[in-house]
């Protein structure tokens, strides 16, 4: 993780590790002494206790933020939003990226500004399957990432342990435990991360079994063969998941099938001639995206043709934005793939990262 500090907290620090700004031609990298010294000095500009304060503003509008965030979704998809943000306190936690970012803007940060998640709740943690297959656990979920406070992933994080545990039974107490025990993973990890290379944190990774096996004297043997059955869905081909939920066969060929508005072919969104013309834009996408690929990556996906594309509702948060599925074939009809994408739009969060530099 790139760490990068602005302004006064800057010039703070280079004064007191006793040296002055990096010099040209060191492409502003700064030594362990000086990050150490940056750190320490971000401390005294928002101190620990600091963040326990929040005061909401006069004209605080969580319901409005969410009303002017609809006018760039899809319409027919708002009240589908909606909808599922209604369905407990948790899940409105979740689609209420815009109105937390809203409040976070006016609590203190450190100016230590690196590239967020954005929207680091727990359900956007996962375990999932590597293109190699290999089983990983990592945040699975970068719609609103950019650069802004530090503080506002763990921040995020920290309270959708309380608003999950509360929304799942739990008493006041556990979800306290709850939300202390994620802020010290977060804290002893970081502390552990200082002291390594950047190579070995560049190369840090979860190990799910051994993670498992650690806990399994801690959990009860139902829990467990649960957890041991979602890890067994992870590993799973998505793909293949994928295939069996969202397609047919018809006269021969595999086919998308239309759930509107969840799911919706774009041949039914555009017709005629405009149909014809976004699967030219597609096929004319794909091929760039292509060339970005790694060489076996991308001799993978010359092996396979677009079938058909399809728009699809996703998650709680996102829903609204324009997601498409690509289903492609190797031929044969028996060998389908899956690519998801998104429609790229400037995170809603930036406006309110900027203002939160220096309070």
């Amino acid at each position: 993780m790139t760490v990068k500090t602005e302004g006064s907290v800057s010039a703070r620090a280079a004064r007191s590790s006793g040296k002055g700004p990096v010099r040209a031609g060191t492409v502003g990298q700064l030594s362990r002494a000086d990050r150490m010294a940056r750190g320490k000095d971000a401390r005294a500009v928002a101190p620990l206790e600091s963040h326990a304060e929040f005061v909401p503003a006069r004209k605080r509008d969580p319901v409005g933020l969410l009303l002017e965030q609809a006018k760039t979704r899809v319409p027919e998809l708002v009240p589908v939003r909606h909808g599922r943000m209604l369905v407990s306190p948790f899940t409105f936690y979740r689609g209420a990226a815009l109105p937390m970012a809203a409040d976070l803007a006016t609590t203190p940060a450190s100016g230590l500004r690196v590239q967020l998640c954005g929207d680091a709740h727990l359900s956007n943690f996962g375990a999932f399957a590597s293109p190699e297959r290999s089983l990983v656990f990592d945040v699975n979920d970068f719609d609103e990432t950019l650069p802004g406070p530090f503080e506002w992933d763990v921040k995020r994080l920290a309270a959708s342990m309380t608003v999950a545990g509360r929304d799942n039974g739990f008493t006041a107490k556990d979800c306290r435990k709850l939300t202390l025990a994620a802020a010290e993973g977060y804290r002893t990890a970081m502390r552990g991360f200082a002291d390594q290379t950047f190579m070995d944190v560049w190369y840090t990774h979860v190990d799910i079994q051994s993670a498992l096996a650690e806990f399994r004297s801690e959990m009860k043997t139902k829990n467990y063969k649960e957890a041991q059955k979602m890890l067994g869905k992870a590993h799973t081909s998505d793909t293949m998941k994928a295939v069996g939920k969202l397609t047919t066969v018809v006269d021969g060929q595999r086919r998308i099938i239309s759930q509107p508005p969840l799911i919706v072919p774009v041949e039914e969104i555009f017709a005629g001639v405009q149909a014809d013309a976004i699967y030219a834009l597609i096929r004319t996408v794909l091929g760039k995206y292509r060339r970005t690929l790694q060489s076996d990556r991308r001799h993978l996906l010359e092996q396979f043709t677009m079938v058909q594309v399809a728009r699809k509702v996703v998650g709680v948060g996102s829903v609204g934005t324009r997601a498409y599925v690509v289903l492609m074939d190797a031929g044969d009809g028996v060998e389908p793939l899956f690519l998801q994408a998104k429609e790229a739009q400037p995170s809603v969060l930036a406006e309110y990262a900027g203002r939160s530099q220096y309070n």
